[in-house]
């Protein structure tokens, strides 16, 4: 059947003491002090991601609400815990990333568990498995509340109520810090939100001693009662006085936020036990004559000197018939029958083996990083070789275009000198034929007249 209502998800008292919990072995103080932890990791881990308290209060009260349908020892408290936490911040519009709800947690562990504090890295296999798991508990915990998960506090009834009363300014924050410490019991699916905030009014007012009116009874209206009202003053004051609830590994998955933990499967397997000295050791073959068997049980019945004697006379004998390996026990000849490996074993090797192929991969990467540097080397030396010979064949090339320069200049030098010699000498040949003709005509001239 599907509730669409928003206040169907209250249990009465048989259905809380017939709880899956319950049902696999678990007494009522270990899920009392479990629920309480599991509260207490979503407080914490909400102040530290600066969540609003409406985030920490919707948490714990899905936190409830999913144990009230699922064992503690299915599920780990941690686990739901953080995938609490991660949905309400989304569910009251303060969301926060998977990464900083991871984070925050593997720190929380460290601490409470007196651990060195290392950060988690968002790169590793072990990140990879955390975050897997907190979606796949995100999806159970929707999957038991049928995507209903709106969640209604008493904190917003509180001053209303005490506004109507007429109380004190100091009687508020005593019942606002009650209400708060309400939600790490099992109140929030038990009674209404209305009930609880009576009964957190009523137990601040008897502590500070305040009055409130009884004709008529001030709780009625409210719609609530006096018999849930008392109820809420008796569980708010077993809770104060219950000492500091601490974590107890009751879940089949031992796996936690630290890998450290993993040392809880080695320690729950029995360690065999080394067999006795008075015992004969089992891995000898029947075949083994006993006084041999005689020599490693110094415990027997006989003294040491008979037993020596024994085993010289039972070696004598055996030199004489040529028979020495089958008389003579050989300590290397023994079997040793192989012992069982435990599970942590098995994934200490798992892992050991996976780190040795990270580290291969990892010194393949820096080989292959080391020949591309070496290339890439090879090929700046070429480049500079090609540069430094074609600046030489700049160089000699310029050398050749300025000898030809010079060359040039030469003979443009001398053959300005040569020209201008010539041009003289055909000046003086023109005037002499010049002044030889006019001479020449002159005399024929004279010798006419005469």
């Amino acid at each position: 059947m599907i509730y669409t209502a928003i206040d169907t998800f209250y249990l009465t008292d048989e259905q809380l003491q017939d709880s899956p919990s319950r049902k696999d072995g678990i007494d009522e103080t270990t899920e009392t002090t479990l629920r309480i932890y599991g509260c207490d990791l979503i407080q914490e881990s909400g102040i530290l991601l600066r969540l609003p308290q409406a985030v920490m209060a919707t948490g714990q009260v899905l936190f409830h609400r999913f144990y009230c349908k699922k064992s503690f020892v299915r599920f780990n408290v941690k686990r739901v815990a953080a995938s609490c936490v991660w949905l309400a911040s989304k569910l009251e519009e303060s969301p926060r990333k998977a990464r900083q709800v991871l984070i925050v947690f593997h720190r929380m562990e460290c601490r409470r568990e007196n651990l060195p504090v290392e950060h988690l890295d968002p790169f590793s296999k072990k990140y990879a498995e955390l975050k897997m798991d907190l979606n796949r508990t995100e999806r159970h915990l929707l999957k038991e509340m049928g995507f209903i998960c709106h969640v209604e506090h008493p904190h917003k009834f509180i001053s209303n109520y005490l506004a109507v009363l007429e109380t004190p300014p100091e009687l508020r924050q005593e019942a606002w810090n009650l209400a708060n410490d309400s939600l790490r019991t099992t109140l929030c699916v038990r009674f209404k939100s209305e009930v609880v905030a009576c009964g957190v009014v009523y137990a601040a007012a008897r502590r500070f001693q305040v009055p409130l009116p009884d004709n008529p009874p001030w709780w009625k209206a409210f719609d609530a009662d006096k018999s849930g009202i008392n109820e809420v003053c008796r569980v708010l004051a077993h809770l104060y006085s219950l000492p500091k609830a601490k974590y107890i590994p009751v879940c089949k998955d031992g796996e936690s936020f630290t890998t450290s933990n993993k040392s809880w499967d080695s320690s729950s397997q029995p360690v065999p036990k080394e067999g006795s000295l008075s015992d004969p050791p089992a891995n000898i073959d029947a075949g083994t004559p006993k006084t041999a068997l005689a020599t490693t049980n110094l415990e027997s019945g006989g003294s040491k000197g008979a037993i020596i004697k024994a085993a010289l006379d039972k070696l004598k004998a055996s030199k004489k018939s040529g028979d020495d390996s089958e008389s003579v026990p050989i300590g290397g000849e023994a079997r040793e029958e192989p012992v069982p490996k435990s599970k942590s074993e098995h994934r200490t090797e798992a892992s050991g083996e996976r780190n040795k192929e990270r580290d291969r991969e990892k010194e393949r990467d820096r080989d292959r990083d080391r020949e591309r540097e070496k290339e890439r080397l090879k090929v700046r030396e070429r480049d500079r070789g090609r540069d430094s010979d074609r600046e030489r064949e700049r160089d000699d090339s310029e050398r050749d275009r300025d000898k030809v320069k010079e060359r040039g200049y030469r003979s443009k030098d001398k053959g300005k000198d040569s020209g201008g010699h010539s041009d003289k000498s055909k000046h003086h040949s023109s005037r002499d034929r010049d002044y030889h003709g006019s001479s020449y005509s002159r005399e024929k001239d004279r010798h006419r007249h005469h």
